[in-house]
């Protein structure tokens, strides 16, 4: 168990073993997931590997100036000569894939390299998110752990992007996240469609717990994966951030419990009565 504190720059496979509770933990315990699966994931190391995350990873990485070092897949031709990959339709390019997964490297195709770039660039030229990610007012992938009294149990944190002391006692904390879309409405489907209420209630504990500032502000840095890359910025406001204290609440009350009894149960261990949705029951309310 890691001792309570900041650890600017703790090794990021260690953050990831330790046995504290986490925003994404706290996720999966919660509907659509549940303990079993949270546990699951805990004593194998965590979700596989997916394709679908290496442009975002790669993203954060580009954009936060540290991370998961992206590399290029390459396939071998027929006259054995190593190149860059169009697909992973060959099976040497899907075995030089799994060997950058292995080595804990995010892996990329050539093209997705350049949209990569093209975001961090495209993101530069955004005023107000290039202002909240100014490598003069703060750092990235700052790691954070503490004993919650309340709940009794220890959490944690890895912050995309820790701003610095502030002197007026106010601190802004963003977080970056790659989207099919930017746009506001659809981002905010996407706040809670993934849970981001519960990691803004999370990492905003982590401030106050460890006496970082007075006020919090919690905002999300949200671009596009294609091009020309758009960037928006949201915080969530007093009714987001309630439902959110509760689901954290809930996944902390879980996380004990479970803990304590050793005890994971799945989905549901009865009978679940299944109703149609509202639209499909008018549809034949008359019948």
């Amino acid at each position: 168990m890691t001792a309570p504190g900041l650890y600017p720059e703790f090794d990021e496979l260690a953050y990831h073993r330790d046995p504290a509770l986490s925003a994404s933990g706290a996720k999966r315990l919660l509907p659509p997931g549940c303990p079993a699966l949270f546990k699951h994931d805990r004593d194998n190391g965590g979700r596989p590997n997916k394709r679908a995350f290496d442009v975002g990873h790669a993203a954060h990485a580009a954009v936060l100036g540290t991370g998961m070092e992206a590399v290029v897949v390459h396939k071998t031709t027929r006259d054995k000569q190593s190149v860059p990959a169009d697909d992973y339709t060959t099976k040497s390019a899907q075995e030089h894939r799994d060997a950058i997964y292995a080595e804990g490297k995010v892996p990329l195709l050539e093209w997705e390299l350049r949209s990569v770039n093209a975001m961090a660039a495209a993101l530069r030229q955004h005023p107000l998110a290039a202002s909240l990610l100014d490598p003069e007012h703060g750092r990235p992938e700052v790691s954070a752990f503490w004993h919650d009294e309340r709940h009794g149990i220890d959490r944690r944190v890895r912050w995309d992007w820790l701003p610095n002391t502030p002197s007026d006692g106010r601190l802004i904390v963003p977080d970056y996240k790659t989207t099919r879309s930017a746009e506001p409405r659809a981002f905010a489907r996407s706040i809670f469609e993934f849970g981001y209420d519960v990691q803004a209630v999370f990492y905003t504990d982590a401030v106050q717990a460890l006496d970082l500032a007075e006020e919090v502000t919690f905002l999300f840095i949200a671009q596009e994966t294609t091009a020309p890359y758009l960037v928006t910025v949201h915080e969530l406001d007093s009714v987001a951030l309630l439902v959110g204290r509760e689901r954290v609440d809930q996944a902390c009350r879980l996380f004990r419990e479970c803990t304590e009894t050793g005890i994971w149960p799945g989905y549901s261990s009865g009978i679940e009565l299944v109703a149609p949705p509202a639209w499909l029951a008018d549809q034949y309310m008359e019948v």
